[in-house]
């Protein structure tokens, strides 16, 4: 008789009831969003916050390039030394002082800045000073040589190299770095999803082992039912987990947007600043960033990304619960955890510095077929356009060796269940698989 759906129906339900797992499902994304909100919260007021500059410039030339912005005041300080300068901005209780010393020749402007202030100034005020007072030495000295600086702007070009395959397919850089941040997220999401619920296989296995259940329940099902109803099941309630977590924390963050006033979905700060600049660099906006992204293969994606995420799961999980089942203690798995990390952990480096520079390269497309890695390098690659028999290979290559390792992952759950207080070996493994 099939009581596997008994077991998922078993192993779902005792997972889902059990209080860790309500209490992590329900509290993970409060404490998440919490630290979003409290992120943001922080980064919008220092964003807001208020900022007065005195400015001493005794060259007389670079004082104009400080235009008053929504936060920041600059003050030109007029017939005064630096010491009278600091006293009056400590007076005032100003930010700081930014004194820049008299020189000879321009060229000596540079080494006598100094920003004084009672408090270390963030990195991007810096910057910002630094960046006008350089834009207007340039221009100055171009000016002092004879240089016509309004002939050097309009002399200057931006150019993007229109990509086209010789089918006709158009792309551009900003739809390869699409392609890279969708195979990204898709292979360290599988790799983040193996860590997490493997484990979670592993230990159900090793606590229905010590307390003995595992004798009562192997009696009336067999070994390799048991360990596959343990696999679906906890994807499953993992799965639920997920969906919830999605869920719950697009609800908070709408919540908590209105009650805090800041925007988590918008949020004004610098990261989405850097974003914005990133995107003018490659010549392109918020629409053709839109554009690049439903010119992707989405329903390709989509499929590819269901059939690799869950049989790189199922592959992996059916290690995780061999290895439960060896040991009597999660102290002892750490011997058997490295060989089953290590093809996970060198999938996302070949991803990462191999897939981005070359994703139809040798060293990908191995990887990508090597089943153990394929799982996660495929995922990567599919987005740069590769061939459906190659994807329709390495999936039946997954599956196969899907197949072999839950026989001899079995092998060793018959044996391992019912072993007790002996600390296994990889020879004492082996030797269960020819049981």
């Amino acid at each position: 008789m099939n009581h596997l759906p008994l077991i998922i129906k078993r192993e779902y339900l005792t997972k889902v009831k059990n209080k860790s797992f309500i209490l992590m499902t329900f509290v993970s994304p409060l404490i998440m969003v919490a630290l979003i909100a409290v992120v943001a919260y922080l980064s919008q007021l220092n964003n807001d916050k208020d900022r007065n500059i005195s400015i001493l410039d005794e060259t007389g030339v670079l004082s104009e390039v400080f235009v008053n912005t929504e936060h920041t005041k600059y003050t030109i300080l007029t017939d005064e030394n630096l010491e009278s300068a600091k006293a009056l901005v400590k007076a005032k209780e100003d930010f700081g002082l930014l004194y820049i010393k008299k020189s000879i020749n321009i060229d000596n402007v540079l080494p006598n800045v100094r920003f004084y202030s009672d408090e270390s100034p963030s990195l991007s005020i810096m910057l910002s000073l630094e960046e006008k007072i350089e834009k207007k030495l340039s221009d100055t000295r171009l000016f002092n040589n004879g240089v016509d600086i309004k002939k050097i702007e309009a002399s200057k070009s931006n150019i993007t190299i229109a990509q086209e395959t010789f089918t006709g397919e158009k792309t551009s850089k900003i739809d390869s770095y699409l392609k890279l941040a969708f195979g990204g997220a898709a292979g360290y999401m599988l790799f983040m999803f193996i860590i997490i619920y493997g484990n979670m296989i592993m230990r159900s296995v090793i606590e229905e082992k010590t307390s003995r259940i595992i004798e009562i329940i192997i009696s009336s099902v067999k070994p390799i039912q048991l360990m596959m109803g343990k696999i679906i099941g906890t994807s499953l309630a993992g799965i639920t987990q997920f969906v919830i977590w999605v869920i719950l924390g697009g609800v908070l963050i709408g919540v908590v947007s209105l009650i805090i006033g800041v925007n988590l979905y918008d949020s004004q700060m610098p990261q989405q600043e850097v974003l914005e600049q990133s995107l003018t660099i490659l010549g392109a906006d918020f629409q053709s960033l839109t554009i690049s992204f439903w010119s992707l293969p989405i329903t390709n994606l989509v499929i590819a990304f269901l059939l690799f995420f869950i049989g790189g799961f199922l592959l992996y999980s059916s290690l995780y619960a061999a290895v439960g089942a060896a040991v009597d203690n999660e102290t002892d798995t750490q011997q058997f955890m490295m060989p089953i990390l290590m093809p996970l952990i060198l999938a996302v480096y070949v991803g990462i510095f191999t897939v981005i520079e070359d994703p139809h390269g040798t060293v990908s497309t191995v990887f990508s077929f090597i089943p153990f890695t394929s799982p996660v390098v495929m995922l990567m690659r599919i987005p740069f356009g590769v061939p459906i028999w190659q994807q329709v290979l390495s999936f039946i290559i997954l599956i196969g060796t899907f197949t072999f390792t839950v026989w001899f992952a079995a092998k060793i759950y018959r044996v391992g269940i019912l072993m007790y207080g002996k600390k296994p070996s990889y020879k004492e493994l082996f030797k269960w698989i020819k049981y």
